[in-house]
């Protein structure tokens, strides 16, 4: 199908979203950088909110489920974003090339589905830049959303590897429920883990 790498864009899209919202320590949840900043549980409602908005009135995908866990934490957003998320994804593959060029509404305007569905990813992945800078500016040792981090050996020019949380959702699901974080992370090596080092 011609839109197949959009599908598997979005599964993904779902796997680096959950891996980042894995990361945040229970004393960062609620942790709000600046006032006009999301703390860590405000970008989770953000995804879990906006998400299902866009997917039920623009792609016409209604999952049935609630948008939020009943108890906000985040082993729960975890598993309400994964399944919720899931289901998006079984939905995505079911559709035909036909589908995803039909119109439909984006706002004011009116744009094929694929135009709409890659917009939601640039929606997503900005949102998961921001939560992953505030938890970088907390501390917080981070694994590979695309490729390698300053905790994964800094550069990929100097060895920087790429160490993912988990290699798919249902085994960051599972180790996250026995609270194992997944592989170590080496940290960011000899050299300075950026192109202009502060000399």
């Amino acid at each position: 199908m011609t839109f197949d790498f959009l599908v598997d864009t979005y599964a993904t899209e779902r796997l680096k979203t959950l891996s980042v919202w894995a990361q945040v320590p229970a004393d960062a949840f609620d942790a709000r950088p600046e006032p006009r900043a999301r703390s860590p549980h405000e970008h989770m409602v953000h995804q879990c909110t906006s998400e299902d908005g866009w997917m039920r009135t623009m792609l016409g995908i209604d999952v049935g489920l609630a948008p939020l866990p009943a108890t906000e934490t985040t082993a729960a957003f975890l598993r309400t974003y994964a399944e919720a998320s899931g289901r998006r994804l079984d939905a995505l593959r079911r559709q035909s090339d036909a589908w995803f060029l039909e119109p439909t509404r984006f706002f004011d305007v009116e744009r094929p589905r694929a135009w709409v569905l890659v917009r939601r990813f640039t929606h997503t992945a900005h949102h998961r830049g921001q939560l992953t800078a505030l938890l970088r500016a907390r501390g917080v040792a981070l694994s590979s959303t695309y490729g390698p981090t300053a905790d994964t050996g800094g550069l990929a020019a100097h060895g920087g590897r790429v160490l993912y949380r988990a290699p798919d959702v249902e085994t960051l699901l599972e180790r996250e429920a026995r609270g194992d974080g997944g592989p170590p992370l080496p940290g960011p090596g000899p050299v300075p883990p950026t192109e202009r080092p502060t000399r």
